[in-house]
Protein backbone atom coordinates (compact mmCIF):
# COMPACT_ATOMS: atom_id res chain seq x y z
CA UNK A 1 0.00 0.00 0.00
CA UNK A 2 1.37 3.51 -0.89
CA UNK A 3 2.11 6.10 1.46
CA UNK A 4 -1.07 8.17 0.06
CA UNK A 5 -3.45 5.21 -0.16
CA UNK A 6 -2.77 4.99 3.95
CA UNK A 7 -3.13 8.36 4.41
CA UNK A 8 -6.95 8.09 2.69
CA UNK A 9 -7.71 5.18 4.57
CA UNK A 10 -6.66 7.43 7.99
CA UNK A 11 -8.47 10.47 6.73
CA UNK A 12 -11.56 9.32 5.14
CA UNK A 13 -11.82 5.80 5.81
CA UNK A 14 -12.67 2.73 4.02
CA UNK A 15 -15.07 4.40 1.51
CA UNK A 16 -12.55 6.20 -0.59
CA UNK A 17 -10.78 3.30 -1.12
CA UNK A 18 -13.87 0.92 -2.14
CA UNK A 19 -14.68 4.03 -4.74
CA UNK A 20 -11.67 3.13 -6.63
CA UNK A 21 -12.67 -0.10 -7.45
CA UNK A 22 -15.83 0.71 -9.47
CA UNK A 23 -14.69 -0.79 -13.08
CA UNK A 24 -16.01 -1.59 -16.80
CA UNK A 25 -18.30 -4.35 -18.01
CA UNK A 26 -16.63 -7.22 -18.11
CA UNK A 27 -15.41 -8.20 -21.84
CA UNK A 28 -17.88 -10.30 -23.67
CA UNK A 29 -15.19 -12.79 -24.10
CA UNK A 30 -15.59 -14.12 -20.43
CA UNK A 31 -19.10 -15.05 -21.13
CA UNK A 32 -18.72 -15.95 -24.43
CA UNK A 33 -19.39 -19.64 -24.12
CA UNK A 34 -22.68 -21.23 -21.89
CA UNK A 35 -22.15 -23.08 -18.81
CA UNK A 36 -24.70 -24.34 -16.53
CA UNK A 37 -28.50 -24.13 -16.51
CA UNK A 38 -30.59 -21.12 -17.90
CA UNK A 39 -30.82 -18.56 -15.36
CA UNK A 40 -33.77 -15.84 -16.78
CA UNK A 41 -34.81 -13.17 -14.98
CA UNK A 42 -38.12 -13.93 -12.77
CA UNK A 43 -39.45 -13.13 -9.15
CA UNK A 44 -36.22 -15.15 -7.52
CA UNK A 45 -33.87 -13.43 -9.99
CA UNK A 46 -34.24 -9.64 -9.19
CA UNK A 47 -32.19 -6.51 -9.96
CA UNK A 48 -31.62 -7.50 -13.61
CA UNK A 49 -30.51 -4.63 -15.66
CA UNK A 50 -32.41 -4.10 -18.60
CA UNK A 51 -30.85 -5.71 -21.88
CA UNK A 52 -29.40 -2.93 -24.24
CA UNK A 53 -31.68 -4.08 -27.43
CA UNK A 54 -35.05 -2.55 -27.32
CA UNK A 55 -36.11 -2.57 -30.80
CA UNK A 56 -36.41 -6.29 -32.76
CA UNK A 57 -38.48 -4.97 -35.71
CA UNK A 58 -37.25 -2.07 -38.07
CA UNK A 59 -38.32 -1.00 -41.72
CA UNK A 60 -41.55 -1.25 -43.16
CA UNK A 61 -43.04 -3.80 -40.39
CA UNK A 62 -46.93 -4.44 -42.14
CA UNK A 63 -45.72 -4.63 -45.79
CA UNK A 64 -47.18 -8.19 -46.83
CA UNK A 65 -45.49 -11.41 -47.39
CA UNK A 66 -45.24 -10.28 -51.35
CA UNK A 67 -44.26 -7.35 -51.22
CA UNK A 68 -40.73 -8.06 -49.87
CA UNK A 69 -40.13 -11.19 -51.34
CA UNK A 70 -36.68 -12.00 -50.81
CA UNK A 71 -35.51 -12.72 -47.59
CA UNK A 72 -31.91 -12.85 -46.30
CA UNK A 73 -30.99 -14.58 -42.81
CA UNK A 74 -27.69 -14.16 -40.85
CA UNK A 75 -27.09 -18.32 -38.98
CA UNK A 76 -24.90 -18.93 -36.38
CA UNK A 77 -22.55 -21.48 -36.81
CA UNK A 78 -21.33 -21.91 -32.92
CA UNK A 79 -22.86 -22.72 -29.87
CA UNK A 80 -22.43 -19.94 -27.85
CA UNK A 81 -23.81 -16.81 -26.03
CA UNK A 82 -24.17 -13.26 -27.63
CA UNK A 83 -24.68 -10.11 -25.36
CA UNK A 84 -27.58 -7.46 -25.75
CA UNK A 85 -24.54 -5.23 -26.56
CA UNK A 86 -23.60 -6.99 -29.57
CA UNK A 87 -27.11 -7.43 -30.99
CA UNK A 88 -27.54 -3.77 -30.85
CA UNK A 89 -24.46 -2.61 -32.47
CA UNK A 90 -25.56 -5.38 -35.18
CA UNK A 91 -28.85 -3.93 -35.57
CA UNK A 92 -27.59 -0.72 -35.93
CA UNK A 93 -25.38 -1.37 -38.31
CA UNK A 94 -27.25 -2.98 -40.42
CA UNK A 95 -30.61 -0.41 -39.83
CA UNK A 96 -28.39 2.52 -40.95
CA UNK A 97 -26.94 0.62 -43.60
CA UNK A 98 -30.42 -0.61 -45.11
CA UNK A 99 -32.27 3.30 -44.43
CA UNK A 100 -29.54 4.48 -46.77
CA UNK A 101 -29.25 2.39 -50.07
CA UNK A 102 -32.96 1.15 -50.11
CA UNK A 103 -35.01 3.69 -47.95
CA UNK A 104 -36.65 3.98 -44.73
CA UNK A 105 -39.84 1.97 -46.20
CA UNK A 106 -37.68 -0.51 -48.69
CA UNK A 107 -36.89 -3.24 -46.43
CA UNK A 108 -38.50 -5.16 -42.64
CA UNK A 109 -35.48 -6.00 -40.48
CA UNK A 110 -36.01 -8.29 -37.41
CA UNK A 111 -34.51 -9.75 -34.57
CA UNK A 112 -34.95 -13.30 -34.48
CA UNK A 113 -33.15 -13.70 -30.57
CA UNK A 114 -33.50 -12.55 -27.10
CA UNK A 115 -31.86 -12.23 -24.59
CA UNK A 116 -33.19 -13.81 -21.63
CA UNK A 117 -30.02 -15.61 -19.75
CA UNK A 118 -28.54 -13.49 -17.11
CA UNK A 119 -25.27 -12.70 -16.33
CA UNK A 120 -23.82 -12.41 -12.77
CA UNK A 121 -20.26 -10.94 -11.74
CA UNK A 122 -18.57 -11.52 -8.65
CA UNK A 123 -17.10 -7.93 -7.67
CA UNK A 124 -13.57 -7.92 -6.39
CA UNK A 125 -12.17 -5.31 -4.71
CA UNK A 126 -8.68 -4.33 -7.33
CA UNK A 127 -6.95 -1.01 -5.07
CA UNK A 128 -3.63 -1.10 -3.24
CA UNK A 129 -4.04 -3.20 -0.03
CA UNK A 130 -7.97 -5.33 -1.94
CA UNK A 131 -5.84 -8.22 0.16
CA UNK A 132 -6.98 -7.31 3.43
CA UNK A 133 -10.47 -6.36 3.03
CA UNK A 134 -11.19 -8.83 0.47
CA UNK A 135 -10.26 -12.38 0.58
CA UNK A 136 -12.48 -14.53 -1.92
CA UNK A 137 -14.81 -16.87 -2.14
CA UNK A 138 -16.92 -16.19 0.87
CA UNK A 139 -20.87 -15.73 -0.65
CA UNK A 140 -19.10 -15.45 -4.15
CA UNK A 141 -22.46 -15.86 -6.59
CA UNK A 142 -22.37 -13.07 -8.25
CA UNK A 143 -24.17 -10.17 -8.81
CA UNK A 144 -26.48 -9.76 -12.03
CA UNK A 145 -24.38 -7.57 -14.52
CA UNK A 146 -25.91 -8.10 -17.87
CA UNK A 147 -28.41 -10.16 -20.48
CA UNK A 148 -27.06 -12.94 -23.28
CA UNK A 149 -28.99 -14.42 -26.29
CA UNK A 150 -27.96 -18.44 -26.30
CA UNK A 151 -27.57 -19.29 -29.31
CA UNK A 152 -26.99 -22.89 -31.11
CA UNK A 153 -25.86 -23.80 -34.30
CA UNK A 154 -28.14 -23.40 -37.35
CA UNK A 155 -30.12 -20.69 -35.24
CA UNK A 156 -31.22 -17.61 -37.39
CA UNK A 157 -30.14 -14.64 -35.51
CA UNK A 158 -31.03 -11.68 -37.94
CA UNK A 159 -33.59 -11.72 -41.29
CA UNK A 160 -34.61 -8.71 -43.27
CA UNK A 161 -36.60 -8.90 -46.14
CA UNK A 162 -36.30 -6.98 -49.52
CA UNK A 163 -37.14 -6.41 -53.20
CA UNK A 164 -35.75 -8.59 -55.66
CA UNK A 165 -33.02 -5.63 -56.69
CA UNK A 166 -31.93 -4.90 -53.20
CA UNK A 167 -30.97 -8.57 -52.41
CA UNK A 168 -27.22 -7.36 -52.93
CA UNK A 169 -27.17 -4.70 -50.62
CA UNK A 170 -29.30 -6.85 -47.67
CA UNK A 171 -26.34 -9.19 -48.17
CA UNK A 172 -24.02 -6.34 -47.35
CA UNK A 173 -25.90 -5.06 -44.61
CA UNK A 174 -26.09 -8.27 -42.67
CA UNK A 175 -22.35 -9.16 -43.49
CA UNK A 176 -21.51 -5.67 -41.40
CA UNK A 177 -24.15 -6.81 -38.70
CA UNK A 178 -21.98 -9.64 -38.22
CA UNK A 179 -19.26 -8.58 -37.44
CA UNK A 180 -19.89 -7.48 -34.52
CA UNK A 181 -20.21 -10.91 -32.84
CA UNK A 182 -17.79 -13.31 -32.45
CA UNK A 183 -17.65 -16.61 -33.21
CA UNK A 184 -18.57 -17.94 -36.66
CA UNK A 185 -21.81 -17.33 -38.59
CA UNK A 186 -22.63 -17.37 -42.33
CA UNK A 187 -24.86 -14.97 -44.56
CA UNK A 188 -28.00 -16.59 -46.59
CA UNK A 189 -30.31 -15.79 -49.37
CA UNK A 190 -33.70 -18.02 -48.29
CA UNK A 191 -35.66 -19.89 -50.65
CA UNK A 192 -38.90 -19.33 -49.00
CA UNK A 193 -40.91 -15.91 -49.94
CA UNK A 194 -40.47 -13.07 -46.91
CA UNK A 195 -40.69 -14.49 -43.65
CA UNK A 196 -43.19 -17.18 -44.57
CA UNK A 197 -42.35 -20.92 -44.86
CA UNK A 198 -43.55 -21.60 -48.84
CA UNK A 199 -41.19 -21.48 -51.24
CA UNK A 200 -41.84 -19.47 -54.82
CA UNK A 201 -42.88 -22.55 -56.49
CA UNK A 202 -45.27 -23.47 -53.26
CA UNK A 203 -47.26 -19.87 -53.40
CA UNK A 204 -47.72 -20.03 -57.06
CA UNK A 205 -49.34 -23.26 -56.82
CA UNK A 206 -51.41 -22.25 -53.97
CA UNK A 207 -52.48 -19.18 -55.27
CA UNK A 208 -53.72 -20.86 -58.59
CA UNK A 209 -55.59 -23.60 -55.84
CA UNK A 210 -57.38 -20.42 -54.19
CA UNK A 211 -55.34 -22.26 -50.89
CA UNK A 212 -53.30 -19.40 -50.02
CA UNK A 213 -54.12 -17.32 -46.71
CA UNK A 214 -51.92 -14.06 -46.38
CA UNK A 215 -50.98 -13.12 -42.65
CA UNK A 216 -49.70 -9.74 -42.97
CA UNK A 217 -45.77 -10.46 -43.17
CA UNK A 218 -46.23 -14.21 -44.18
CA UNK A 219 -48.40 -16.66 -45.91
CA UNK A 220 -49.93 -20.10 -44.80
CA UNK A 221 -51.27 -22.79 -46.81
CA UNK A 222 -55.09 -23.85 -46.38
CA UNK A 223 -55.25 -27.33 -45.63
CA UNK A 224 -57.67 -29.59 -46.61
CA UNK A 225 -59.62 -29.95 -43.09
CA UNK A 226 -62.71 -28.24 -41.62
CA UNK A 227 -65.86 -26.61 -43.31
CA UNK A 228 -66.27 -27.65 -46.94
CA UNK A 229 -67.15 -24.12 -48.24
CA UNK A 230 -63.81 -22.92 -47.12
CA UNK A 231 -61.76 -25.88 -48.80
CA UNK A 232 -63.84 -24.92 -51.71
CA UNK A 233 -63.59 -21.42 -51.81
CA UNK A 234 -67.30 -20.77 -52.18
Amino acid sequence: MCIRDRYQRRVHGDSQVKQKSKMGRRPARCYRYASGKPWPKSRYNRGVPDPKIRIYDAGKKRATFDEFPTCIHIISDENEQISSEALEAARIAANKYLIKTCGKDGFHFRCRVHPWHVLRINKMLSCAGADRLQTGMAHAFGKPIGKVARVKIGQILFSVRVREQHQKVAVDALRRAKNKFSGRQRVVVSRKVGFSQLSHEEVEKLQEEGRLETKGDHAKEIRKHGPLDRILGQ
